[in-house]
């Protein structure tokens, strides 16, 4: 049995430093890396699946996590993770999942008796390969060769999110001797309001990611990074709004749970950014973006929050339709708040289409129509309407919310020159031209293409 797990970690280990030295791409590295980490949770929620479905079950041993053993815990991960990914130039990903199928069938009943195999071991392989090997290559292939950034940056959103609020508590309770069973207390109304509040909590922080893929061109993983400065957003008041949110989260859950594990385990993380982190990531920064850089570091603070934005460069430019009384209203009210590097703009005066919606034009090019327009305009006031803005930007939210105001209070309408009336909503519902061109306007859309002026 010694024999058997010293095996099952040296061999794939010795495979993935063989592949690396074949492979010496820097990105191809780090994706490896980042296929190893999603393998690695990836496996042991398989094992938490596995023990109550009675798929497969590992014999006590020592040096074990929760009846896994680590060494094979280990080498798995390598195998469904960094081997494939450097080798994808060769290995195509069915050929992969293919072979990787293959040697688990083959060795898994060779593993008895350290391996006990339930009879519907075959289902949790194929659970294995689709709900971990699949997502840890397709996140380190994409990552290595820089294709489908949206697609990446969710992946790495899913992964870092299983991460932070199922593995490290996990972990934690596991070394105080705790478990998940506090959730059993909570009632359903408690179980909705505590989601609502992590929900808060995390909202600048997953804002911050979607900053980095939409502005930036980039994802959250350090050797994944944005290739252009991103300023805007929540970095406009933190400069590290998604390392601040994953200590929020932490501690949230350990005050929920009453875990003083998971609260030091907080307090370490922060001392870990300010102490080896931080100053890595000010190198890096200071030496791609010089200037820029230091300027927004002494103005953005990394823990603590501005109250009104820092938005250097070009101001962004807000398209309202002032002969609209919603419109009229959202410029009234940002006005009297002074937004900061925001101008706002007749709708009828935009120089290159008719607006169907409110548009917002970033200094940076960026844009955004109808509801998410006025949600980026209130990161321009301050923090409190920002996180509102942030809010209203998620997914789902940003949807229901354009929907919302389609069909009550301002349905799609072309801006038309100053003294000409906009349709009203309830004339807007009773022609089938405005039906039409509510349906086909996506919510929320980034680019909505420029429909024909009507005649």
């Amino acid at each position: 049995m010694t024999a058997a797990r010293y095996l099952c970690l040296g061999l794939p280990l010795l495979a993935v430093l063989a592949a690396a030295r074949w492979d010496r791409d820097r990105a191809a590295r780090a994706a490896a890396l980042l296929a190893f980490v999603a393998a690695f949770v990836g496996v042991a929620a398989l094992h938490e699946v596995a023990r109550t479905t009675g798929w497969y079950a590992f014999a006590p041993v020592d040096g074990a996590y929760r009846g896994l053993p680590v060494d094979l815990w280990l080498g798995w991960a390598a195998l469904w993770g960094p081997l494939p990914v450097l080798l994808r130039r060769v290995l195509p990903l069915p050929v992969a999942l293919g072979l990787l199928g293959w040697l688990d069938v083959v060795t898994m009943p060779a593993l008895r008796p350290l391996l006990v195999l339930g009879p519907d071991w075959l289902t949790g392989e194929v659970a294995g390969l689709l709900g971990v090997a699949l997502p840890a290559q397709l996140l380190g292939r994409w990552s290595a060769d820089r294709r489908h950034l949206s697609a990446r940056v969710l992946l790495q959103l899913g992964l870092f999110g299983v991460l932070l609020l199922w593995f490290l508590p996990t972990v934690a309770f596991t070394l105080a001797g705790d478990s998940w069973t506090w959730l059993d207390g909570l009632s359903a109304s408690r179980l909705l309001l505590l989601a609502q509040v992590a929900l808060l909590v995390a909202t600048p922080a997953v804002t911050a990611v979607h900053e980095f893929a939409v502005r930036g061109g980039g994802t959250p993983y350090p050797w994944d990074p944005p290739g252009r400065f991103v300023t805007t957003g929540p970095y406009a008041y933190l400069a590290n709004p998604m390392q601040a949110g994953a200590v929020a989260l932490m501690l949230l859950t350990a005050l929920v749970a009453g875990s003083a594990v998971l609260a030091v385990g907080a307090v370490l993380a922060v001392a870990f950014s300010v102490a080896v982190a931080g100053p890595h990531e000010d190198h890096d920064l200071d030496h791609r973006y010089g200037r820029r850089w230091r300027d927004h570091r002494r103005r953005v603070r990394p823990w603590w929050p501005r109250w009104r934005p820092y938005l250097p460069g070009e101001p962004a430019v807000l398209w309202l339709d002032d002969d609209c009384g919603p419109c009229a209203a959202v410029r009234r009210f940002l006005e009297r708040r002074r937004p900061v590097s925001l101008t706002i703009a007749p709708a009828a005066r935009h120089p290159t289409e008719v607006l169907w919606r409110a548009g917002y034009a970033g200094g940076d090019g960026h844009t955004e129509r109808g509801v998410a327009a006025v949600a980026r305009a209130l990161e321009h006031v301050h923090l409190g309407w920002a996180w509102v803005g942030w809010i209203l930007r998620l997914p789902g939210i940003i949807w229901l919310a354009q929907l919302v105001t389609d069909a009550m209070i301002a349905p799609p309408h072309p801006s038309r020159p100053r003294g000409e009336r906009c349709p009203t909503p309830s004339a807007a519902s009773s022609t089938g031209r405005w039906r039409r061109s509510a349906s086909t306007a996506s919510p929320g859309s980034r680019h909505v293409p420029s429909p024909p002026r009507p005649g």
